[in-house]
This record gives structure tokens, C-alpha cells and sequence, in this order.
């Protein structure tokens, strides 16, 4: 065989020896394209398409007949900053916080005994215990509330019986709170529930070792090592809360009126104006967007020990 026979010969067999190797590299890359394909199209189609429909109607100018200058679609935004709709927002924000902070005071003590202190075989029907309401519609919880804080309801019929003052709580701002705290107290208790279940016993071993009380340890170790699912939860029952449209709806009555509220009205109330609602509907999903970043930069962060 020539020497360039012979080269040519190399050269062709290590052609295709390479030949696999790109193979499998457009393999490699090809893969998870094709596992993150369907969510992506999920995504796509239900909700940065969505999204994008709602940003362009909120840009619709609100044209009524008479109008002597024709406005603008940034109208609808500059709207919002109007002191009656501001007052909407720092209701709905109100609310959504305070459900918040109720449910991180309740949730916090039972997830923390049911993850250490509750026997192991009882764990999982605790756990079912709280799962149980999600089971039903939240329009039926709903409904069950008003059934117990109305004037003739349950909660005022007992108190009558013993003789204390009628509570005046259906149609207000508490009655909201109410039924949106219990409906969003499990979310908080089965997100803290995975993060205590992992705590490391050994550092409060350690922290009574050294003299620390329970108080102290707990808010030392424990808090510190449950922060991302203290943070988790809370942005999960903040995000829910604030779109929130049936407990406003049914105990809240005309004087508790929230965003999600108006923008029902805007779109299938008598107002009709499809331009504003949409103009809030992206001021939630802009607050909500802020809310998740926050989560992503912080939520994961180590403590420090």
C-alpha cells in the first residue's frame, strides 16, 4: 500500500471515528429540548401569549362619545394613580399581607409540631387533616362562612344563647380575612411542613449544650434553617391572596372592594372597559413578577451559621 493509499486510509477511519461523537453531541443538545418542548409550549400558549394580549388591550384608549381630545392608551395607566383606585390596591395589598402574616402565626407552631414532635405514624393523617378542606370548592368554604358570620348565623346565635353582644363581622374587611386565612392555611402549613421535616437536631443539641433556652434556640436555629420554606410559603399565600375574587366577592360585600374585583367589573361588570382593566390586571401581574424575583434572589440563600 502507498504511503498515500495509506494516508488516505487514516484519514477516512478517523472520519468515521469522529462521526459518532457528533452524533451524540447533537443528541446531547437535542434532548432536553425535547423534554423542556412540551411545557415550553404549554407555557407559550397559556401564558406569555395570554399575557401579551392582556398588555395590548391595556394600551386601548377608552373613546367616549364627546370626548373633545382623544386619549391615550397610557391613559389607562395613569388611571390606576387615581386616590379611589389606589385605595382598591391598598386593600387588596393589606389584605393579601395581613392573610400572610395570620397564616405564617398559625401555620408555623402546628407544621413545627407535627415535623418533631407528633408521633411518625400519626404524621400523615395530621397532614391529611389539613389537606381534607382543599378537597372542596373555596366557593363552598365560602358559603360556609357566611353561614357562621352573618347577622343570623351560627357564630351570633351562640353568642346570643350566652348572653354576649352580637359580632357585626359579615360584609367587612375581617370577614375577608377570615375566610381567606383559613382557606390558605394549609398551602403555609404543608410548605413549612417539608422544610422543618429536614431540620438538623444536632445544632439544637448544640445551642442547649451551650446555654441557649428554647426561645433563643428557635429563633437562632430553627428560623434560620426553615427561612426558604418560611419565604416559599409566605410568597405563596401572598400571590394568592392578593388574586383573590370569592371571599372578597361573597364576605366582603360592596364596602370591601379589591383589585381582583375591579378588574372583574371592568371586564363583565357594568363598567366595561376592557383598556383599564387590562391596565391593572399588568399592574398585579407586575407586582406579582417583583414578588417571585424577590423569591428566586432570596429564598434559596443559606443561613449563616
Amino acid at each position: 500500500m502507498s504511503n498515500q493509499t495509506r494516508r488516505f486510509h487514516l484519514n477516512s477511519s478517523s472520519d468515521i471515528a469522529e462521526l459518532p461523537k457528533v452524533h451524540r453531541s447533537n443528541f446531547n443538545w437535542l434532548q432536553p429540548l425535547a423534554l423542556l418542548a412540551p411545557s415550553g409550549v404549554w407555557l407559550l400558549l397559556l401564558l406569555v401569549l395570554p399575557t401579551l394580549i392582556i398588555f395590548e388591550l391595556s394600551l386601548v384608549p377608552d373613546i367616549r362619545p364627546g370626548d373633545l381630545v382623544n386619549p391615550s392608551g397610557f391613559d389607562n395607566y395613569i388611571r390606576i394613580f387615581d386616590p379611589l383606585y389606589l385605595q382598591v390596591i391598598k386593600r387588596s395589598l393589606f389584605l393579601a399581607i395581613a392573610t400572610t402574616i395570620i397564616c405564617l402565626i398559625f401555620a408555623l407552631p402546628v407544621a413545627y409540631w407535627i415535623a418533631q414532635m407528633a408521633p411518625k405514624r400519626w404524621r400523615n393523617l395530621l397532614l391529611l387533616g389539613f389537606v381534607l378542606p382543599l378537597w372542596t370548592s373555596s366557593l363552598l368554604r365560602s358559603y360556609a362562612w357566611i353561614t357562621i358570620l352573618r347577622p343570623t348565623g351560627l357564630l351570633n346565635s351562640l353568642f346570643s344563647n350566652f348572653g354576649l353582644p352580637r359580632l357585626d363581622l359579615f360584609n367587612q374587611d375581617l370577614a375577608v380575612l377570615i375566610g381567606m386565612s383559613y382557606g390558605l392555611l394549609p398551602y403555609m402549613v404543608l410548605i413549612l411542613y417539608a422544610s422543618l421535616e429536614k431540620l438538623d437536631k444536632r445544632l439544637l443539641e448544640a445551642a442547649a449544650d451551650l446555654g441557649a433556652n428554647p426561645v433563643q434556640a428557635f429563633w437562632q436555629v430553627t428560623v434560620p434553617q426553615t427561612l426558604p420554606g418560611i419565604a416559599a410559603g409566605s410568597m405563596l399565600v401572598f400571590i394568592t391572596g392578593l388574586g383573590d375574587f370569592v371571599d372578597p366577592e361573597l364576605l366582603g360585600g360592596a364596602s370591601s372592594m379589591t383589585a381582583a374585583r375591579l378588574i372583574y367589573n371592568q371586564f363583565l361588570g357594568s363598567a366595561q372597559n376592557w383598556g383599564f382593566g387590562s391596565a391593572l390586571s399588568m399592574t398585579i401581574i407586575l407586582v406579582v413578577s417583583v414578588a417571585i424575583a424577590l423569591l428566586i434572589k432570596f429564598g434559596d440563600a443559606a443561613p449563616k451559621r
